[in-house]
């Protein structure tokens, strides 16, 4: 009996630790990006929905990060000059330890907005930066780890601003 209850013990455990991972499965490219609900720095929130009809990306990174560190003028830029044309570019720390102060010092002089918090199935992250681009049409087009420089920007991004936002 003890060898029975034992096992049973042992299989409700396995359970639990198999489902939330095969629950949360990974954004898939060319299919309709996961929803999302992104918390900025200064408390806003935005979702997905709310972004409806125009080029996003999610831009994953960390104050530890080297590459994020250098990528994120690049983004910065890229977003000060492209945003007229519907590119919404958000840069979400991987941090929770990261003090909302020094966030919020860090991106006084950015255009793009910081994000501290998302809910969605965005993950998991191999590492950092990390990307997601999704297109107008609510389409996710990129998904990849590793830092952007202006020619990859450009040649992701330019043909999808081109693209007319769906009605």
């Amino acid at each position: 009996m003890a060898g029975r209850w034992a096992w049973t013990v042992a299989a409700a455990l396995a359970f639990a630790v198999a489902t939330p991972a095969q629950a949360a499965k990974e954004p898939v490219i060319d299919a309709p990006a996961p929803p999302f609900e992104l918390t900025l720095i200064d408390g806003s929130k935005v979702s997905l929905a709310d972004l409806k009809g125009q080029v996003v990306v999610l831009n994953f990174w960390a104050t530890w990060c080297v590459p994020c560190r250098k990528e994120l003028p690049t983004l910065d830029a890229y977003y000060a000059a492209q945003q007229k044309h519907g590119l919404k570019i958000f840069a979400i720390t991987t941090e929770d330890s990261v003090p909302i102060g020094r966030l919020k010092k860090l991106f006084a002089v950015m255009k793009m907005p910081s994000a501290r918090r998302i809910k969605g199935a965005y993950g998991p992250l191999t590492g950092v930066p990390t990307n997601f681009v999704i297109d107008r049409a609510g389409v996710l087009r990129y998904a990849k780890s590793g830092a952007f420089d202006l020619d990859a920007l450009n040649a992701l991004l330019v043909p999808l601003l081109r693209e007319k936002a769906p009605e």
